[in-house]
């Protein structure tokens, strides 16, 4: 009799534990409501939160010799989405380059990065004279500039890339 309440007072304590430790972050989620109320929970794309755009000017720049050249699926695929439209599922997975300095412009790759799926697009903040050398020769995926630090380094650009101008205008 002693080992039979041991036994369930053992359990009544880790089940008690269990609910605790998983109960409570999903009480404290909404989730829990979401669900008893009938309404879809979708943790998958809820997980991550689409993060507003900067307001300001800025240019993305696409490699099209890394993309497929003109005309290709993929690189059709990515210029409409840097250009705010439809985005449909891609398997490639896309570097976007940034300059350290240009913190507008990374907070608008960072935007773009939270509207992917997770890992899809890795944010590469670079020395601000090397990626313009990389862009030079070439040698970069995708590079984000804000027009002030184009204004701020003038020269040219991406050589034979895709330019796509991306404004952004603040409304209160």
């Amino acid at each position: 009799m002693m080992k039979l309440t041991f036994v369930l007072k053992h359990m009544a304590v880790c089940a008690g534990a269990a609910a605790l430790l998983l109960g409570l972050p999903l009480y404290q989620s909404g989730y829990l409501g979401a669900f008893l109320r009938g309404e879809s929970v979708d943790s998958v794309s809820s997980a991550t939160t689409v993060l507003d755009k900067p307001s300001g000017s800025y240019v993305v720049f696409i490699n099209k010799e890394m993309h497929g050249g003109d005309g290709s699926e993929s690189l059709t695929t990515w210029e409409s989405f840097f250009s705010g439209g439809d985005f449909t599922f891609s398997f490639e997975d896309i570097s976007c380059s940034v300059p350290k300095g240009d913190v507008g412009a990374a907070d608008m790759a960072a935007s773009f990065q939270s509207q992917l799926p997770e890992n899809q697009m890795a944010l590469l903040l670079e020395d601000s004279t090397l990626l313009l050398s990389r862009m030079d020769y070439g040698k970069y995926d995708i590079v984000i500039l804000s027009r002030e630090f184009m204004e701020a380094n003038a020269g040219t650009y991406g050589n034979d890339a895709l330019q796509i101008e991306v404004s952004v205008d603040e409304t209160l």
